[in-house]
């Protein structure tokens, strides 16, 4: 019982650091009012320099929570976290806001690298499937209760709300998660080394470069399918594909993780996304085929997700190793998030539907052959 909520609450931990991006996505016309006069360029930092934070240091935070503990490192997030939502929602100077983002750049990364390191450890091997997907869904559901209260708040109430809502788990968290081991922890030692050592280990790196192609594809196909889809079916895909990426990740996801390896699984999502993005490219432009292929590529990303986040625990045993594991995760993931979008649109633009779609099977296909080259060179220092 114990070990379910301590799931739960560090999952509710993940809402709210998913939440620091989706507040301003939603807000963003809204924030415009208040610095649009700064440039488009400008306020876009104002959203993406979250994700730069992970994507420069998520190796080192894997390493920093190692060293001075989960429970401390995520209630000390969370405070942080819920601290500069109070100041933002006092719409502060524009240098100031950007700074509080920084600051909630450091708070998101702890959050997300503690997350899937402290739900593998008090999972029992029963629940580690359900629990690691059920972690894995975070952003899509926190974006989708945002896209529902957004519309109805105006942007110091959700900052507010925002900051209560973090303050409030913070002791929730404080209270219900076991004490941090009283061992002295590892050196940090060099930097730098310690990044060759990661992605050096076909047991840390292989989750992260797998997930790397994930959020290269799916947010950037979040972002792009809609306008190219038919009005009368845009909203559809629009709230749909997350939708049905969260129910086949807790679905069918979680049933076959409980027969196979997650990183087979990782590689069966990438192939069956193909077939999807083949339907896109027949139906480009109609409807019902639009949304067909995306439900379809979305359900196989969905398992993507799930499986990519099991594989943490599954290939490495040790809180620390986890750690540095969810670390890599994160800043390849935003490695992908930052790049995707960009890419794939420039892509569309240039080459149309064809270049799209081609790119994304390539992607599924890198993904498949990534996770296969680390399996062999797990095999090779194994025998």
């Amino acid at each position: 019982m114990r070990s379910t909520l301590i799931v739960i609450a560090v999952f509710c931990a993940g809402l709210g650091a998913a939440a620091q991006f989706g507040k301003i996505s939603i807000l963003y016309d809204a924030l415009r009012a208040s610095y649009g006069g700064q440039g488009e360029v400008a306020l876009g930092l104002v959203v993406s320099i979250v994700g730069v934070v992970g994507l420069i240091f998520g190796t080192t935070a894997g390493l920093l929570v190692a060293r001075i503990g989960p429970r401390r490192a995520i209630v000390a997030a969370m405070l942080a976290g819920a601290g500069m939502s109070a100041l933002q929602a006092l719409m502060p100077a524009y240098p100031l806001m950007l700074a509080s983002r920084v600051v909630e750049g450091v708070s998101h990364l702890a959050i997300v690298v503690v997350g899937p390191t402290m739900i593998a450890a008090v999972a029992s091997d029963a629940q580690r499937p359900l629990a690691m997907t059920l972690w894995s869904s975070f952003f899509g559901v926190t974006y989708t209760a945002l896209a529902l209260v957004g519309p109805y708040t105006t942007p110091s109430g959700l900052f507010l709300g925002h900051a209560a809502y973090m303050a409030g788990l913070s002791a929730i968290l404080f209270l219900i998660l076991p004490p941090d081991p009283r061992q002295a922890p590892a050196p940090l030692g060099n930097i730098v080394r310690q990044h060759v050592e990661i992605y050096a280990s076909p047991w840390l790196a292989a989750p992260a470069m797998g997930f790397c192609c994930y959020t290269f594809l799916y947010v950037a196909i979040l972002t792009l399918l809609p306008p190219e889809t038919p009005e009368t079916h845009r909203a559809l895909i629009a709230a749909g594909m997350p939708l049905v990426s969260i129910a086949v990740s807790l679905t069918l996801g979680v049933q076959l993780l409980r027969h196979m390896p997650a990183v087979r699984l990782v590689q069966l999502g990438y192939a069956a996304a193909i077939p999807g993005f083949l339907v896109l490219w027949a139906f480009w432009g109609q409807g019902t085929g639009m949304v067909a292929g995306g439900f379809l590529l979305s359900a196989a990303l969905g398992i993507v997700q799930g499986a990519s986040f099991s594989s943490i625990p599954e290939l490495n045993s040790t809180a620390e190793d986890r750690a540095r594991a969810a670390g890599a995760v994160a800043q390849l993931g935003n490695l992908g998030t930052t790049t995707g979008t960009p890419v794939l649109a420039a892509l569309l633009a240039s080459a149309g539907p064809p270049g799209l779609v081609v790119a994304a099977v390539v992607l599924c296909a890198i993904g498949i052959g990534l996770h296969q080259l680390q399996s062999r060179r797990r095999l090779a220092r194994t025998d």
